[in-house]
């Protein structure tokens, strides 16, 4: 990553408002796709661990970024719902691209209002799934009670994870490995993705 994306410097420059502005870009603004969330929160659970940078305790944090990632996507479903049409006729620009709405489209189709909460573990998928479900006019409260699930399992979950793995020495003497191998978990499900596509689209 560049260094301007690195879960650590964020969260030692920006520190706790940092990490909730981020997770609420990236779970439900267009620009927030390539932002590192799954990284960023387990970075979090792990300096909340470590006892630097963060200082607030592990429930609080947990909490918060909650609250930041079902906001982010419930201000994705309005803005899905006020904008979807034109939308989907909104040219390629260099942060905003017809593919990455299309593969949001595609998964939605695919898992239903299940995708609200799958969503959340899949890197840029996230970020879009809430403009599609506002823009296909999701029934509302399904898609609150299913953010409100998504949200609080991935916030939560990924965090508490860092927290406990971050007190193991070998993950502590080890963390950029660590990262790495979260990323490469978080873009596992896009790449297959991509390939399944590329091989239907051969086939057909």
């Amino acid at each position: 990553m560049p260094s301007f994306l690195q879960p650590e410097w964020l969260i030692s420059t920006f520190g706790l408002i940092g990490i909730l502005v981020l997770v609420f870009a990236e779970s439900g603004l267009l620009i927030g796709f390539f932002l590192p969330g799954d990284s960023l929160l387990f970075t979090a659970g792990l300096l909340v661990a470590d006892g630097r940078y963060l200082r607030q305790p592990l429930w609080l944090l947990c909490l918060l970024v909650a609250v930041a990632a079902v906001a982010g996507d419930q201000f994705g479903y309005a803005f899905g719902r006020r904008f979807g049409p034109s939308l989907f006729r909104r040219p390629d620009s260099r942060l905003f691209k017809q593919e990455n709405l299309a593969r949001a489209r595609q998964f939605f189709a695919r898992y239903g209002a299940r995708s609200i909460v799958l969503a959340r573990f899949v890197p840029i998928v996230r970020t879009f799934t809430p403009i599609v479900a506002g823009a296909s006019h999701m029934r509302y409260r399904t898609f609150l009670a299913y953010n409100l699930i998504g949200g609080t399992v991935w916030g939560c979950g990924v965090t508490i994870l860092g927290y406990f793995l971050g007190q193991v020495a070998f993950v502590k003497s080890n963390i950029e490995l660590i990262l790495a191998a979260i990323v490469v978990i978080s873009v596992l499900p896009v790449a297959v993705e991509l390939l399944r596509s590329r091989r239907r689209a051969r086939q057909s």
